[in-house]
């Protein structure tokens, strides 16, 4: 890319009419209606994270979040009209159980550094002798700020090392044996999973033209949840009172 930088300079300052033809925009840019969101549409949609949490934690992990769609698809589709064909509750739980499942936490951090394809990409980025740094803020090792609030610091090289030892351990990710699983975000993390497929088996078992709109946007909740540490925990406490008044408990 420096070169690429140099490259253009040089072409700048020996023919500039010839860059400004070049900035000039090849096409007009058009925007295409989103495809209808459909049955059809949902088995890829589900398809393609039923692959991304089998590889974030196993095939069980996967199925579980699959059939758990399954479920609510069922349920929504014999209400008809009012969620024909489209499916809105259906796709929502789809899209944001697996945001709630997929959390990222240790073990996913190291899967994702430690994976072939992103050292392609950083390879592709870079050329020489170079090093790769990394900012993390490890709740168990992480300095806090006078509001408590965890600091990233820099850790060299070495942590790829780390991460690839860090990663098969996934398989602890949950149990009593999770060095991680006892710290509040995390504990919270498995607490707002369990309570949103807990609500919502219990709009499922009633569900009706009355209760869709309400188990609708209590779906669609984990999108106002963003972040990692406390910028999520703000998320949360921000969300709390809505979550609280459509059933659930946080």
């Amino acid at each position: 890319k420096n070169k690429a930088a140099f490259q253009w300079g040089r072409r700048a300052a020996h023919d500039p009419a010839a860059v400004a033809r070049a900035l000039q925009p090849a096409h007009t840019v058009q925007w295409v209606r989103a495809p209808q969101e459909s049955a059809a549409s949902l088995d890829a949609f589900v398809h393609e994270r039923a692959v991304f949490l089998t590889g974030y934690q196993n095939a069980a992990y996967a199925r579980h979040y699959t059939d758990f769609v399954t479920q609510v698809q069922r349920a929504e589709a014999g209400l008809g009209g009012v969620a024909a064909p489209s499916l809105p509750l259906t796709f929502a739980v789809a899209r944001y159980l697996f945001k709630l499942m997929a959390y990222k936490d240790e073990y996913e951090v190291a899967r994702l550094h430690s994976a072939a394809a992103f050292r392609d990409k950083v390879e592709s980025m870079f050329e020489g002798d170079y090093q790769v740094h990394y900012h993390l803020a490890p709740p168990l090792l992480a300095k806090t700020n006078d509001k408590g609030e965890l600091q990233k610091q820099k850790f060299g090289p070495h942590m790829a090392w780390a991460f690839k030892l860090l990663a098969p351990l996934k398989v602890l990710r949950g149990t009593a044996l999770d060095p991680f699983g006892r710290t509040e975000e995390r504990r919270l993390e498995r607490a707002l999973l369990a309570n949103y497929q807990d609500r919502l088996n219990a709009y499922l078992e009633t569900l009706s033209a009355d209760n869709h709109g309400d188990a609708l946007t209590f779906a669609k909740l984990p999108e106002q949840i963003r972040g990692f540490g406390h910028v999520k925990a703000r998320h949360i406490a921000a969300v709390r009172a809505q979550w609280v008044a459509l059933g659930g408990t946080l």
